[in-house]
C-alpha cells in the first residue's frame, strides 16, 4: 500500500538525498513515485521488493496456465501428443 506521506517525492529531492530514500526503501519495501512538477514520472523500488513483485508475476503466470489447461481438459479440447505430431508431421511433410 502506497503512503501518500512518505512514499510520493520529487525527483529533485530524490536527488538530494538518494541514500537517505534508499534506505527508506529497503526499510518500507514499499515503492515511491517520483514527480516532476507535481506530475508522477518514475516509480522506484527495493531491488529486494522488485524481485519479490517478479516472483509473485511468475507464479500468477504459472497458475493461470495451469488454469487454462484444466479447462481445456475438461472442455476435451486436449489431444494425444502422438496425433499432434503425426498431424504437425504430415501438414508440414516432414518424415521420419
Amino acid at each position: 500500500m502506497l503512503d501518500i506521506t512518505t512514499d510520493i517525492q520529487s525527483l529533485t529531492t530524490f536527488r538530494r538525498s538518494s541514500a537517505h530514500v534508499l534506505k527508506h526503501l529497503k526499510k518500507s519495501k514499499r515503492p515511491m513515485v517520483l514527480t516532476v512538477n507535481g506530475k508522477a514520472a518514475a516509480v522506484v523500488q527495493d531491488a529486494e521488493a522488485y524481485q519479490r513483485l517478479l516472483d509473485i508475476a511468475a507464479q500468477a503466470d504459472a497458475n493461470e496456465g495451469i488454469r487454462q489447461g484444466l479447462e481445456d481438459e475438461k472442455n476435451g479440447k486436449l489431444q494425444p501428443i502422438r496425433e499432434f505430431f503425426a498431424e504437425f508431421e504430415a501438414a508440414h511433410g516432414i518424415s521420419r
